[in-house]
């Protein structure tokens, strides 16, 4: 856009503006996000940054909002605690009714800490069906997958 007006911005100086002004843009905006419901489906796939690898976790709504995401350079109990935690704290999301994941084993350990700590209601149920969270699964496809697989 710069270029077609005539000027001339290096890409280091574009990077410059997204460190200033991202976490004003995200303050300004979080309160004017639309409210998703409480049926979340959770799940995280790799990606390469500055070659390396890290976890994308994601939640979305059962209409495909989203809930929140979560960089790590772990992909254990703990990194899925800290993510629910930061989603569950978002002010455009609604307390979850239910929970669907896939068969990752870091999900369950980290629900049942939350759960004893209060951080989830009592009645969220967490539902580990493959197939529930293909609305999540299919927005994968076009990130590249972890090295391995």
């Amino acid at each position: 856009m710069m270029l077609e007006r005539g000027l001339h911005v290096d890409h280091t100086t574009i990077y410059c503006w997204v460190q200033h002004y991202a976490p004003e843009l995200e303050r300004r905006c979080r309160p004017h996000l639309k409210t998703t419901n409480d049926s979340w489906r959770v799940d995280e796939t790799y990606i390469k940054i500055k070659n390396m690898w890290v976890s994308l976790y994601r939640a979305v709504d059962s209409e495909g909002n989203t809930l929140d995401f979560w960089l790590s350079s772990t992909s254990d109990g703990e990194a899925s605690k800290r993510f629910f935690l930061k989603t569950l704290a978002a002010t455009h999301t609604n307390s979850p009714r239910v929970i669907n994941v896939d068969k990752n084993a870091a999900y369950p350990k980290a629900l049942a800490v939350l759960n004893a700590e209060g951080h989830l209601p009592e009645r969220c149920e967490l539902r580990q069906v493959k197939y529930l969270n293909n609305l999540i699964e299919q927005e994968h496809r076009f990130i590249q997958p972890f090295p391995n697989g």
